[in-house]
């Protein structure tokens, strides 16, 4: 595990898409227990929830203290204001973002991307090729405080990264191809509608794991060749969760 490295879920219990989607069960646990357990399970870093001061989420503060996991507590619009604090409270660095619409996050790509970060020197690394909602992206803490400083646009504000893609000329952007096995970027799997939810629900189910690797998805969904059609308003990877 990588001292300071820290990956951040963010969560809300109000999801403009699917109102509570990150209590939704998959089996015997919720989609906010799965990316939890997941990201952790990596062991590439300590794992923090981010949600909002609203009451409506102590319920997501009870699933992550009941696993142990540590909780930062901000803005509800102000996602990147949120994130930003939360990594300062934690002294993490690098930090790794993750959304808790993806239960099926590849458990060893925050310890493959923080890797990257590192060899690259890069300010921003993403995998590129994983199927939609198993990847999360990295960033240095530098690049995070100073993207909360002049961010301005609401959407920047409220899905974190954009400002970073869009600003070349400020920061260092980059990715690496994510493993051969694993590239599968027809393959969706976030949880985004209901339709989504029956799906990954039924993937999980012909694991016959409680928390199954990537790979063992990938191959349930007919080696990646199977997948649910994506909607014509799904958002890029960086904008899944409106958290």
């Amino acid at each position: 595990m990588h001292p300071k490295a820290g990956i951040i879920l963010q969560a809300r219990y109000g999801s403009s898409r699917l109102r509570g989607k990150a209590l939704e069960r998959i089996g015997t646990s919720t989609i906010l227990e799965h990316c939890l357990r997941r990201l952790g399970q990596g062991g590439a870093a300590r794992v923090v929830l981010a949600t909002t001061t609203e009451s409506e989420d102590d319920a997501l503060e009870a699933v992550a203290t009941r696993l142990g996991v540590a909780v930062y507590r901000g803005d509800r619009d102000d996602v990147l204001k949120r994130f930003a604090e939360a990594a300062a409270a934690f002294d993490l660095d690098p930090v790794i973002r993750a959304t808790a619409d993806n239960p099926a996050v590849d458990m060893d790509s925050s310890g493959r991307v923080i890797a990257a970060l590192r060899q690259t020197q890069a300010d921003y690394m993403r995998e590129e090729g994983l199927p939609l909602g198993a990847a999360v992206e990295g960033m240095t803490a530098a690049t995070l405080q100073r993207a909360a400083r002049l961010a301005t646009d609401p959407y920047d504000r409220e899905h974190v990264t954009p400002f970073i893609l869009k600003r070349r000329d400020l920061f260092r952007v980059t990715h690496v191809d994510a493993p051969a096995p694993l590239r599968r970027p027809s393959l969706r799997l976030t949880v985004d509608t209901r339709d989504d939810l029956a799906w990954v629900r039924e993937l999980f189910a012909r694991t016959g794991a409680d928390t199954p690797p990537l790979a063992s998805l990938i191959a349930a969904a007919g080696c990646g060749d199977v997948s649910m059609p994506q909607p014509p308003s799904a958002a890029p990877f960086y904008e899944v969760e409106v958290a």
